[in-house]
């Protein structure tokens, strides 16, 4: 039976019903999901209905639950042994023997919080803690359909069962109700993702070690923790959760796509090493999030887990993420004194005993640092290393630093090969392993993991000024590739360095770019969801104007010329900016984001809809990172577009020595063009733009 099916009342009120018999034990059984939030919580709730608690766990529902820190002494020795003894709790029972009659109730709920199938998170009013949370939400959840209600009952046996209570039901299928539905289910989001203005959302785990719990006396089973009580709260010291620090085991609610669990069989099956070679967007940190944790589920000793990411971004993106999971990671990432001596006190712990598990995220930068390197040396025991976009890790500087002692290891990326670096790849190979597992974006598409899209490459020839330029450049280029032969094999010059720069900023940045896009979004000025990648060079839009960076000249054309609400995106932009950026994005309060290159790997943007790439390396890396951007899965977003800009030789030559020039370039634009163009769903349409131009070049067996 679906939740749509059920006759429901419009509210449930005492005097003619009593909601757990004639409300709850309906919902439960038909629900996949129970959002609940309130001011108070005890466990003794399960009683008030628990065939139907029972029922709804038992068919692999799960419950996420925020409420006060206010609970019996009961429950918080419950809850406290539920995370500190995980592993013997787990083995003590199975999800077939929950039960919550007298007798099995606490060791049922001990056994749904150790499992994750029970997420428990406390509200806190920081800036008056006395104070307390004290909203009603509840949100049951099919997977189809929706129920919300909101009243006056806590998640108590007295609000369920004995109190005079009320609450209001809407339901999603009505349309008279959905917006309704939509308001609490996007307030309870908000509440457990920790956006709610004037709370703070913690773990219990965090609430506890922060000294945020309190309790009131316990004199049996059935006591509760509920607001009409006489006695005082009592705040119990940080210091009795000794130990208390972190988990890890994968969010109830994660459902992995078949090639996440064939990645996470194939690492253990390759001895705990090796590299997920998946496409962007694919769930590469899900995938690896899991994997540590049947690590760590698996072993009785305990376990120090680093993640290693290229970027300050990055590292508080993949602590968000591990968050999910149960982990408080320390971030090693900006400067030591934040750090060093949590990280120190940690493994410390760890060598004694005291705990069981640690966990930290670091940049590339802190990871290679010395003083890092000396505290990771001291981790005692079980290791494990995870290096998100593993491919950077392979520059001397950093595979110098790869810490032996590591007996686990994972390497995440989408192309772990290094561009033009046999040897950097090797070692990447050598420390980490093979890719264990492959999944082309090709694969994620056919799969429905990414969504589809549709390429548009947008032709832009370079001025008079600037193909001479170009050819000006390459002639020097190739005079210095002479030169270069007589190196040794693989070395280039500075000079030459310096040529390839300026020649690839010289098409990164040319002029016409600018009239084209401003053509493009002429039109879709009212549009969101939009991104435009730009060089990092500069250009030139008015003749005896200053030289402009490229950012500054797009920023100005949607913000000014065109009035959308537009920001940039760089690497100079604070992470807390970052992030309000990300969330005002998601929302539709900032049409378009304008980056350069701090977007290309890692970073989550799912919402993006429209790609517009002014400047792309001839790196394969970073535009198939690009295109990975734009094609992650967002509610409500069913295809994305790519408007690719190509530059295109002009129409007629002098020699046959311009000729030969200008077809290098097209040749290696089309590379790119190719690529995207193979997996779009307007391939051939898109490969057909190019057709003149690839028989008047004769590159006719590029693609």
């Amino acid at each position: 039976m679906r939740l749509a099916d059920l006759r429901l009342a419009l509210q449930y009120r005492s005097n003619e019903q009593i909601i757990a018999r004639d409300f709850y034990d309906r919902c439960l059984p038909a629900a996949s999901s129970f959002r609940r939030a309130v001011g108070f919580f005890a466990t003794t709730c399960f009683s008030a209905a628990p065939e139907a608690y029972e029922q709804f766990f038992k068919q692999g529902g799960y419950m996420q639950l925020v409420c006060c820190p206010i609970f019996s002494h009961i429950d918080v020795e419950l809850f406290r042994s539920a995370f500190l003894d995980r592993r013997s709790v787990l083995k003590s029972s199975t999800l077939n023997k929950i039960s919550f009659q007298p007798g099995r109730l606490g060791l049922s709920v001990k056994w749904l919080l150790a499992a994750g199938k029970l997420e428990l998170r406390i509200a806190v009013l920081l800036q008056n803690p006395d104070r307390i949370y004290h909203e009603k939400i509840g949100v049951f959840d099919d997977g189809h359909d929706q129920i919300a209600f909101t009243g006056s009952a806590n998640e108590t046996t007295s609000g369920l069962r004995e109190n005079f209570e009320v609450i209001d039901v809407f339901r999603s299928w009505e349309s008279s109700e959905q917006l309704r539905v939509r308001r609490k289910i996007a307030d309870f989001s908000n509440l457990w993702l920790d956006e709610s203005d004037g709370l703070k959302i913690f773990t219990f785990p965090q609430a506890s070690t922060q000294g945020f719990i309190r309790a009131v006396p316990s004199h049996g089973e059935q006591t509760e923790a509920q607001e009409e009580t006489a006695r005082a709260p009592i705040q119990i010291p940080a210091s009795e959760f000794r130990g208390l620090e972190e988990t890890l085991y994968p969010p109830a609610d994660l459902i992995l796509f078949p090639h996440q669990k064939r990645a996470v069989r194939s690492w253990f099956e390759a001895s705990g090493r090796g590299i997920y070679e998946m496409a962007t967007g694919s769930g590469k940190t899900i995938a690896a999030l899991t994997t540590a944790a049947a690590v760590f589920s698996s072993r009785e000793s305990s376990l120090f887990l680093l993640i290693v990411c290229p970027y300050l971004h990055l590292v508080a993106q993949w602590s968000d993420v591990a968050k999910e999971f149960g982990l408080d990671p320390i971030l090693c990432a900006q400067g030591k004194s934040r750090w060093e001596e949590d990280l120190s006190l940690a493994i410390y712990n760890l060598s004694v005993g005291s705990r069981q598990l640690v966990s930290a995220v670091t940049s590339n930068a802190t990871f290679i640092s010395a003083p890092f390197q000396r505290l990771i040396e001291q981790v005692p025991g079980d290791a494990m290393i995870v290096a998100d976009e593993v491919h950077n890790l392979g520059a001397p500087a950093i595979r110098r630093c790869f810490p032996n002692q590591f007996q686990f290891r994972l390497g995440l990326s989408a192309t772990p090969e290094r561009w033009f670096d046999e040897e950097g790849t090797a070692a990447i190979v050598e420390y980490f392993g093979k890719p264990v597992v492959r999944y082309t974006i090709e694969d994620a598409l056919k799969d429905g993991v990414l969504c589809p899209y549709s390429y548009h490459p947008v032709l832009v020839t370079l001025s008079e000024a600037e193909s001479e330029r170009y050819f000006e450049l390459s002639m020097r280029i190739a005079r210095e590739c002479a030169t270069a032969d007589d190196l040794e094999r693989g070395e280039k010059s500075d000079i030459l360095d310096a040529l390839l720069i300026k020649r690839a900023r010289l098409v990164a940045t040319a002029e016409n770019k600018i009239a084209a896009l401003r053509s493009l979004m002429r039109s879709r000025a009212e549009t969101s969801y939009n991104l435009v990648y730009c060089g990092d060079g500069t250009v030139d839009t008015v003749p005896d104007e200053a030289v402009l960076r490229q950012m500054d000249v797009v920023t100005r054309l949607l913000g000014l010329d065109l009035n959308m609400k537009v920001a940039r995106y760089v690497a100079e932009t604070p992470l807390l900016r970052r992030e309000k950026l990300r969330r005002d994005f998601a929302e539709g309060r900032v049409q378009c984001l304008v980056a350069i290159r701090c977007l290309d790997e890692g970073v989550d943007i799912p919402e993006t809809r429209r790609a517009f790439i002014l400047a792309s390396s001839s790196n394969p890396r970073q535009f198939i990172q690009r295109r990975g951007r734009v094609l992650r899965r967002a509610p409500g977003k069913d295809k994305a577009e790519i408007y690719d800009f190509i530059v295109t030789p002009p129409d007629e030559y002098s020699d046959q020595t311009h000729f030969n020039v200008d077809r290098q370039l097209f040749k290696k634009e089309l590379t790119r063009v190719a690529t995207f163009a193979r997996s779009a769903v307007n391939g051939p349409e898109a490969l057909g733009r190019l057709l003149p131009l690839r028989e008047r070049f004769n590159l006719l067996d590029v693609f």
